[in-house]
């Protein structure tokens, strides 16, 4: 018996998800597991930019979507059911494992072939399932709630393979089913969870987590740049300011997304949390496609990708604006969520219209353009958080 007990603590059977670790800080492993998907990232924006057409970037928001998925289903599972046995520990080893092998084979793949991808991504798909699935080996109670994972995985593995036998133009019809299949398990979760009158809500450590993997993509927005002014050769005086603005800009987008969205706590409920972490994907693709507009931005030969740069900037407000829906905000600060809800949409539409005109300009006054449009969005939104912090001091007194 005290052997047994040895084994299973050794172990570490899944916790139960039930028992949520309010205090529990990201733990190393998760950081190191993120990494493996900083170089997948980067494999996938790079092969953008070596070909950046409609159907390429089509196929950047098929991969990332699919990325992020595997993503987001091994840090939710490690915050509901990770801990410090061994089996967790080999499991994100091996899942770690498989991004490395989908990593080697976006860089050796050529352009417009995918059947090597394919199995990568079938090997994850059935992974993922047994995973969920595996739960329920241990606790019973769980089983029903992770059915529709187990199902719903199990057939867009099923499409997958299909789509290796089918035609491409198959693949406009079968990529859709596969996202909505490993998308729509936690919403009809949540309806098996009210039914128990039970329910889960974002961790604040996964809301960390979700934070750290927009890190990520900003860091390849920052290589985007430096790419780009890398390829132009040694940078005159102009090429320098170029490069400063366009910093700047990266700057400036990660100053609204961190005060706006990561540092907020979500609305309780299992739904909202679902549908924060489906927002996430317009935002973080935008940011990829701003890198890649960066990449080619600098060089002579290219016109100036105006039209890739203002819609991937007025999508990613649109998106934050949207998030701040799900958000907790402190409830002095309710007031402000309107105002800035608001404002972020103008200044999203001001991108959109700024794109269309198609104005053809020096890459200097461009840039300066751009960045005196976000900066605009941040003195307005400092300028109401300052007006309620002053009007509750002034209430103080």
């Amino acid at each position: 018996m005290r052997m047994s007990m040895y084994r299973s603590a050794w172990w570490g059977p899944p916790k139960k998800f039930d028992r949520p670790d309010e205090e529990r800080k990201v733990s190393w492993l998760e950081l190191f597991y993120d990494l493996v998907y900083v170089i997948a990232i980067s494999r996938i924006t790079h092969k953008l930019a070596l070909e950046s057409n409609l159907g390429a970037f089509i196929e950047y928001t098929f991969l990332f979507t699919l990325i992020f998925w595997g993503w987001l289903n091994g840090s939710m599972y490690h915050d509901l059911h990770g801990n410090e046995g061994l089996r967790t520990r080999l499991m994100t080893l091996w899942q770690m494992m498989i991004i490395a092998a989908l990593a080697v084979e976006i860089e050796l793949t050529p352009v417009h072939s995918y059947r090597n991808i394919t199995v990568v991504f079938m090997i994850m798909q059935l992974y993922i399932t047994y995973m969920w699935w595996s739960i329920g080996f241990y606790d019973k109670s769980h089983r029903r709630y992770n059915m529709p994972y187990t199902i719903l995985y199990l057939l867009a593995f099923a499409f997958m393979g299909a789509s290796m036998f089918l035609s491409k133009s198959w693949l406009k019809a079968i990529v859709p089913i596969i996202l909505v299949c490993n998308y729509a398990p936690p919403f009809i979760a949540q309806v098996l969870l009210r039914r128990d009158n039970s329910d889960l809500d974002l961790s604040p450590s996964m809301a960390e987590r979700l934070g750290l993997f927009a890190i990520i993509v900003f860091g390849e927005v920052v290589l985007g740049v430096v790419n780009g002014i890398s390829n132009t050769g040694v940078p005159g005086l102009r090429g320098w300011l170029n490069f400063s603005l366009a910093i700047s800009i990266v700057f400036s987008l990660w100053w609204i997304f961190f005060t706006l969205v990561a540092q907020r706590l979500v609305k309780r409920g299992f739904n909202n949390a679902s549908r924060l972490e489906l927002l996430y994907i317009p935002s973080l693709i935008s940011l990829g496609l701003i890198a890649v507009s960066f990449t080619s931005f600098f060089e002579t030969q290219h016109q100036i990708p105006l039209q890739k740069l203002g819609y991937a900037i007025a999508v990613f407000l649109g998106s934050v604006s949207l998030m701040m829906n799900l958000l907790v905000l402190p409830s002095n600060f309710n007031a402000l969520k309107k105002p800035a809800h608001r404002s972020l949409l103008v200044t999203a539409a001001f991108y959109v219209i700024f794109s269309l005109l198609s104005i053809r300009l020096n890459r200097l006054l461009f840039l300066i353009i751009v960045l005196s449009g976000l900066l605009a969005e941040i003195i307005y939104l400092n300028s109401l958080y300052y007006r309620i912090i002053n009007k509750d001091e002034g209430e103080s007194y």
